[in-house]
């Protein structure tokens, strides 16, 4: 433990009402392990913060100690964010409470809230908040970098559906953001990532939603010009309440896929109705009827089912490395290479992910918010999936050397929770036209970049040294 970190732990010990861990610790192994292992780090020290003031405390303790520090929901930063190698992590699992207003259909989920916290309290009462698509996600992580899922095109981004939030800036205070107050914070944590707080309590707006009909199907990968030809005509057209996910990928070997079709290139459908049953299956019918898979289920799900439906296919501990990027236009040519890329893919697991946006989330100006871009309907994410630290070099060539084929064709900018690591230099390309105000809002609130662990907006007379 260096010495910065041992100041911080004294400075709490007398005060703090959570767990301050330290390596020594028997919790410690596991309390510090993070989902992307990867990117698995070590800390100094781990502080599981018990309530607002134990955040607080931990914020200032770390700032005057000037100790590298990382926020903790969920863990889940693809980057590893989420820990830091000999810092300090501000563990906030312990702050899930998630209280529920039927009446005016919001919700308070406190900071270190999982996806699920959110969907189990909300479904509750036959609501819910558009979020992503694996449960064991931190809500905080995904909202602020914007959040996409099942809900987007007919609700809007995760950071579109929220009213306020409330956090512990780079000095210890406890703010409240909103549209009237600090507003200028407001816009920033609306897809400016955790650049400029903990977040200690999201104010959320909710949804009347509590099952969706749902069509799974599996194409062969002969056929994924025609079929991805038909999506990016078809997708336009079609109201907010349908959304149609595709994957490129090495069919897996279970019962859902015909014989024939695993652990060769297909096409992975998932395709959402949240509306009648009836209009819906008028819908799904048509799409499954111009596809012609080798293979389709349609049912009816509960929410709750479908926003767990993904958590086995990313486990904690298994390795992962992204790139990502927008397209106005999906040309031929570029559906061609990456159902030629698979030829080569080194790991079965891995999958290149298409979705088109459009809908609700399109039509909030772009100057509303910090998210990025809105006008770019077709996103692509390359997504590696691998186990074995030996094949590290390889499932990342695979990627980049994919998206260098791929970006000519690609509108500048990304996603930012879809960044890896050592992707620094894209993030001005993530804000694009919003760069200069973030910039102004990171020197209000944290000139000294406390909140450095992220995909990160540098203030101009940022401190460039840590301990």
């Amino acid at each position: 433990m260096s010495h910065a970190v041992a100041e911080v732990a004294g400075a709490l010990r007398s005060r703090f009402a959570g767990e301050i861990l330290c390596p020594e610790d028997s919790e410690f192994a596991a309390a510090h392990t993070i989902w992307n292992g990867m990117v698995q780090r070590t800390p100094g020290l781990i502080l599981r913060c018990a309530n607002v003031a134990d955040v607080q405390a931990a914020v200032r303790a770390c700032s005057v100690a000037g100790v590298l520090t990382a926020i903790r929901c969920g863990g889940h930063s693809l980057a590893g964010f989420s820990s830091c190698d000999g810092g300090v992590v501000l563990d906030l699992s312990r702050m899930r409470d998630v209280t529920v207003d039927p009446s005016r259909r919001t919700a308070r989920a406190a900071g270190g809230c999982l996806l699920g916290s959110i969907d189990t309290a909300t479904q509750a009462a036959g609501l819910a908040f558009p979020a992503g698509v694996v449960s064991h996600t931190g809500a905080s992580g995904l909202i602020l970098g914007g959040g996409t899922g099942w809900l987007t095109r007919l609700c809007g981004l995760s950071c579109d559906n929220v009213e306020a939030f409330t956090l512990v800036t780079a000095d210890g205070a406890l703010l409240r953001a909103d549209s009237g107050e600090n507003s200028d914070l407001y816009w920033a944590l609306r897809g400016g990532g955790g650049n400029f707080g903990v977040v200690t309590e999201f104010e959320l707006r909710l949804h009347p939603i509590r099952c969706v009909l749902l069509a799974s199907a599996w194409s062969k990968g002969a056929d994924a010009l025609r079929v991805l030809r038909f999506w990016r005509e078809f997708m336009p057209a079609v109201p907010d309440a349908l959304k149609w996910n595709v994957s490129l990928m090495l069919a897996p070997d279970t019962a859902q896929v015909p014989a024939e079709l695993r652990g060769r290139v297909a096409v992975s459908h998932g395709v959402a109705w949240f509306g009648g049953e009836d209009e819906g299956r008028l819908w799904l019918k048509k799409i499954l009827a111009a596809v012609a898979p080798s293979a389709a289920c349609t049912e009816t799900k509960s929410f709750l089912a479908l926003q767990t439906m993904a958590d086995s296919e990313f486990p904690h501990g298994a390795r992962y490395y992204t790139k990502s990027g927008y397209f106005l236009q999906l040309d031929d040519s570029t559906i061609e290479r990456m159902v030629e890329s698979l030829a080569t893919v080194p790991s079965a697991r891995s999958q290149i992910e298409l979705a088109y946006l459009g809908g609700a989330a399109a039509r909030v100006d772009a100057a509303e918010t910090a998210f990025g871009d809105r006008g770019a309907p077709f996103i692509t994410n390359l997504l590696a999936h691998w186990n074995d630290a030996h094949h590290d070099e390889v499932n990342v060539a695979w990627v980049r050397r994919l998206f260098a084929t791929l970006r000519p064709r690609m509108k500048p900018g990304v996603y930012v929770n879809f960044m890896s690591g050592d992707e620094a230099e894209r993030v001005p390309e993530a804000y694009s036209a919003r760069w200069e105000r973030l910039l102004a809002i990171k020197q209000k609130y944290d000139p000294r970049n406390f909140f450095r662990l992220n995909q990160n907006i540098r203030a101009a007379n940022t401190a460039r040294s840590v301990s």
